[in-house]
């Protein structure tokens, strides 16, 4: 039986030891296990984190190895190698997909009732391996998906229109990468569609701060990859937000990165990131949302960009 209050966060670079603090200070749970190939890396992170929990709440925070993960409820996987400037997230797929292939198989050797939260990119097609390399059923394999994105868009619309980003609602679709869309004809503030707040605020070329937006969402990873040579801080709340989700059982809606069984026209076959439902299960539902025909056909050719890697990696 699972402990709902254990979780293991396995790479321990920049992003899964943002994720720890993270988690840390969210006070999700009262033990946590680190894991990484660099023994003391762990160890440190473990030993660091561990000094800052008299300003926070009791819990066991601790480097430790695959066998510590057998009643962890959440495992959440940051490892592989990291994106480099210049590089896309494919970029990085026959690496990871190597990784994947030590690691999954080890965590299904001493846990099967926990909940897999794929971080590592790039993250639908690791996601898809690892839903393949564990036999775990389709809910409790999870990617953190376009949650950041969709984090980033409400961001600069909230600038842009000079309003609380929590104020905002509008989604990031498709792949974690540079085939991804922003679903506009969804788009709202606080229930005003898109275009009417925007014309409230004064602003009138919609066509042109919609493509800047979106480029900007969309290249905002190679951005501050080439300034401060990874991201960790955003991924990390994004993921402790799903993790949040999942232990306090939300039911709620976020763009994870999920295995499609014929939504959006038969797409099959392939994770992709879409809005879900998530609770302690897991994916408890991937939801079919309403797409205009520009957003349906951008959605087919970012399914079939991660179906021909699916495709290359042989799983």
């Amino acid at each position: 039986m699972v402990n709902l209050r254990k979780a293991a966060v396995i790479g321990c670079g920049f992003v899964g030891s943002s994720i720890a603090f993270c988690l840390m200070q969210k006070q999700l749970f009262s033990e946590m296990v680190l894991i990484d190939a660099n023994v003391k890396k762990a160890e440190g992170e473990a030993m660091d984190l561990g000094h800052g929990l008299p300003y926070t709440s009791p819990m066991n925070i601790y480097a430790g190895t695959y066998d510590d993960i057998a009643d962890c409820a959440l495992i959440i996987i940051t490892a592989g190698v990291n994106q480099k400037p210049d590089e896309t997230r494919l970029d990085l797929i026959d690496k990871n997909v190597e990784i994947f292939k030590d690691i999954i198989p080890r965590i299904g050797r001493t846990n099967r009732e926990g909940i897999l939260l794929i971080v590592s990119n790039p993250v639908d097609v690791l996601t898809y391996a690892a839903y393949k390399l564990s036999g775990f059923p389709a809910n409790r394999v999870i990617g953190s998906g376009t949650v950041l994105d969709t984090a980033r868009l409400k961001y600069l619309l909230g600038r842009h229109l000079s309003v609380d980003s929590r104020s905002v609602h509008a989604v990031i679709i498709g792949e974690h990468g540079d085939s991804e869309l922003a679903v506009w004809s969804g788009a709202n503030v606080s229930g005003v569609p898109l275009h009417d707040f925007c014309e409230l605020r004064g602003h009138y070329d919609h066509e042109g701060a919609m493509k800047r937006i979106y480029e900007d969402v969309r290249d905002s990873a190679y951005a501050i990859i080439e300034k401060k040579g990874a991201t960790y801080y955003g991924i990390a709340m994004a993921v402790s937000r799903i993790a949040a989700a999942i232990i306090r059982n939300e039911h709620s809606i976020m763009p994870v990165s999920a295995l499609l069984d014929g939504q959006y026209g038969g797409l099959d076959g392939l994770c992709l990131s879409v809005p879900s439902v998530v609770g302690k299960n897991g994916l408890e539902k991937v939801l079919d949302i309403p797409l205009d025909a520009a957003e349906q056909d951008a959605l087919f050719s970012s399914a079939a960009r991660l179906k021909q890697v699916i495709g290359h990696i042989g799983l």
